[in-house]
């Protein structure tokens, strides 16, 4: 009896978590490092990580929107132009672009691989 609760919530929770992974890949486009370098500049470049993260290196022109703040800064991101997102992993980025999406932001759009993947300029406090 109690194998079977174990195997029906370890069932819900791959179905659950398959849901999720299907429904950011609809909701957001990843985008490869070249990709993101190609449209970053004419969109909203979002580092969604803490700011400590962000002060130890982040994308030249990005503006830290912490995943934990953004529900009360929605109001500095404009639904009309494109959102550009990256974290450290992917991770916060895919919650993040969920939220957005629940907010009515559409072009949603993240960098594959996070921040730890990137090689191109960055920019950080001394």
């Amino acid at each position: 009896m109690e194998l079977w609760i174990l195997l029906g919530a370890l069932v819900l929770i791959i179905a659950f978590g398959l849901y999720r992974f299907f429904k950011a890949r609809k909701i957001m486009t990843t985008l490869s490092e070249n990709e993101f370098r190609e449209g970053y500049r004419k969109a909203q470049l979002i580092d969604v990580r803490e700011p400590k993260e962000f002060d130890g290196g982040h994308i030249l022109g990005a503006r830290n929107i912490p995943l934990s703040q953004m529900r009360n800064r929605l109001i500095e991101i404009r639904k009309d132009k494109p959102v550009y997102l990256y974290c450290q992993s992917g991770a916060r980025s895919t919650r993040a672009a969920m939220m957005l999406h629940k907010q009515g932001y559409e072009d949603l759009n993240m960098l594959e691989g996070g921040f730890k993947k990137w090689t191109g300029k960055i920019k950080a406090k001394k």
